[in-house]
């Protein structure tokens, strides 16, 4: 399938990247699901410690990064459709295993059934994110390359949001019923891949991931430093305003959120219109000066205030960093660019968690944003070094 021409009109590129938008919401909400009820399985089901609960969390999103590499390079050499419905029976059986967690006689036994469950749904959230981006952006175009990483960074946060009370609804019935509902999205998101056109792999030069990855990395570490902001707030943004004894210690967060959603509504065509090393540098500003806010705030309106431009800022630095690592490496590579690029995201949010901890302990809660500000501030001056780059690359390619 050929690429698009950039001119084509919004609408029909909306329609376009509408069922990939479909296809990863009802794969993350496989995600999604389990995040509130694993905790509440695991420790007050099988009586296993919090560390036991962290490790049975976290061995999901440790097998996604991982598996990155091996994402991308199947969607370049077999096409993002094989990508995504290979995902899907990954995501399926991943259901199913952990079904079986919750029939096996031990808790022994039933946590290692569910931590097995939680490996191989790292697998199918690798491939079916990474063959779904790539997917839509063929459909659409390379010159849309950074509405779709909107769209679809929507589709996913969505995912997780609604996945999170859906599925502590589902376990008021037991966590069998939550594995039976995240084995039976896999079955949607399977008939949708199968009705859309596949988009063949590109021909050319296809580089080693490695190689992929060194191209790539000003871009991706820009944006893990961004995530470090939102990583902040995430974690510390109710605990700071109920340990100043500020009333409403949701509103931080709802505000944030609210931000970064109707920023992604509004203007999220600014990465592709604009570049996305602008866009990116006045995004990063703003959620530095947000982070500023939420350090120095001597009340929570000034809080709240820090916690929409927060949002703000980080809304578009996923697109405006994504388009430009995209045209670091020939098409043929674009999988695993791509697998490359949100490998940096996972690590971002991975480290995240940790260092503010770590701040927040020692130094007291309001100095986790001083750390997301100088974050930002260091991304912004990445982003200065990877334009200069980029410019000698065009420089030497037209000589």
């Amino acid at each position: 399938m050929t690429s698009l021409p950039s001119e084509t009109r919004p609408r029909s590129v909306a329609l376009r990247i509408a069922p990939f938008v479909v296809m990863i919401f009802l794969g993350y909400l496989t995600v999604g699901l389990p995040l509130a009820t694993i905790p509440l399985y695991v420790h007050g089901t099988l009586g296993f410690s919090d560390l036991t609960v962290g490790i049975a969390v976290a061995a999901q999103s440790v097998v996604t990064l991982l598996t990155r590499p091996f994402a991308g390079g199947l969607c370049d050499r077999a096409g993002p459709k094989r990508c995504v419905l290979l995902g899907t029976a990954a995501t399926l059986l991943a259901g199913l295993v952990s079904l079986m967690a919750a029939s096996v006689a031990g808790p022994q036994a039933s946590l290692g059934v569910l931590l097995a469950g939680r490996m191989i749904l790292g697998l199918g959230e690798s491939l079916v994110m990474t063959g779904g981006l790539a997917w839509a952006i063929g459909a659409v175009g390379a010159p849309h390359t950074g509405k779709v990483m909107v769209w679809v960074g929507i589709a996913m946060y969505a995912a997780i949001a609604a996945g999170a009370p859906l599925g502590l609804r589902l376990m008021s019935e037991g966590f069998g019923l939550v594995a039976l509902v995240a084995a039976a999205l896999a079955i949607p998101v399977a008939a949708l891949a199968m009705v859309l056109a596949p988009v063949a792999p590109a021909g050319g030069e296809r580089l080693p991931f490695l190689k992929v990855a060194l191209r790539i990395a000003p871009f991706g570490s820009g944006l893990a430093l961004a995530t470090i902001g939102f990583g902040a707030i995430a974690a510390f943004a109710a605990i700071d305003f109920q340990n100043k004894g500020w009333s409403g210690p949701g509103l931080a967060l709802g505000s944030f959120g609210a931000a970064y959603i109707i920023t992604r509504l509004l203007f999220g065509h600014w990465p592709d219109r604009f570049g996305g090393i602008r866009v990116a540098t006045w995004s990063l500003a703003i959620e530095c000066a947000g982070q500023a806010l939420l350090w120095l705030a001597p009340s929570p309106l000034v809080a709240i205030g820090g916690a929409v431009l927060t949002g703000v800022g980080f809304s578009l630095v996923f697109p405006s960093f994504g388009i430009e690592a995209v045209k670091q490496v020939p098409p043929a590579s674009r999988g695993s660019a791509l697998g490359a690029y949100v490998a940096f995201f996972d690590i971002g949010v991975g480290v995240s968690g940790p260092v503010t901890g770590l701040i927040a302990g020692t130094f007291g809660y309001p100095s986790v944003f001083a750390v997301g500000a100088l974050a930002a501030g260091a991304a912004i001056c990445l982003t200065r070094q990877s334009w200069i780059l980029t410019k000698e690359a065009v420089a030497s390619a037209k000589t």
